[in-house]
């Protein structure tokens, strides 16, 4: 297949290439797509600033859809790892979410493009997105039959209103400067209060 295909089949590394360009190249290519999306990216750019040609970036990734697919991918098992699910403390995990993305909008950004520029993608079996969302539900449904949990709601239910609520002022930056010049207070850690409370009210903390 040529360099130009954006198939989102992902290649396999050429000889000699190295994971330490490799790992560039995701970090750029991060950059890249959360400034500019994913039909906005350019590979020219990517490859510039991972300090590497066009063609080595095309020698791992057939395609920009292959390539944001990975650094998507990624992305989603870091802030598994940085947010932690609590099921018995659903509002502190709403909290962390919420300071996730208070410190990196780029990050938010750039999940935002993905859903979208690609709607309709199916995932792999292996996808690893969808490993992390399966592994978030199977918590809550223990959690539910642990009794920490109301067993009435349906655990992809709570995941998917927690993810949302904690993801507000994120999804919203237009709103975000509202209340900063409007609400009582104008604070992010308002802001911050205002997600916990409200997940607290749906899911309070196992006692």
């Amino acid at each position: 297949m040529s360099p130009s295909s954006d198939s989102g089949q992902t290649a396999a590394p050429a000889a000699g290439g190295g994971d330490t360009t490799r790992e560039r190249i995701l970090t750029a290519a991060m950059e890249e797509f959360a400034r500019h999306g994913i039909a906005g990216a350019r590979v020219d750019r990517i490859a510039k600033l991972a300090r590497t040609s066009k063609e080595r970036v095309y020698a791992y990734f057939r395609g920009k859809e292959a390539l944001y697919a990975d650094v998507a991918a990624r992305e989603y098992v870091v802030i598994a790892e940085a947010t932690q699910l609590d099921p018995s403390d659903l509002p502190g995990y709403a909290g962390r979410l919420f300071d996730y993305f208070v410190a990196r909008p780029d990050h938010h950004r750039l999940i935002t493009w993905g859903r979208l520029e690609l709607p309709d993608t199916t995932a792999a079996a292996d996808d690893p997105t969808q490993a992390v969302i399966a592994r978030k539900v199977g918590q809550l449904r223990q959690a539910q039959q642990a009794g920490q949990l109301d067993p009435a709601w349906d655990p992809a239910d709570v995941l998917a209103l927690v993810n949302q609520i904690a993801t507000t002022w994120a999804a919203q930056p237009e709103l975000s400067k509202a209340a900063a010049a409007h609400a009582v207070d104008p604070t992010t850690t308002a802001r911050r209060a205002a997600v916990v409370t409200a997940v607290e009210q749906l899911f309070p903390r196992a006692r």
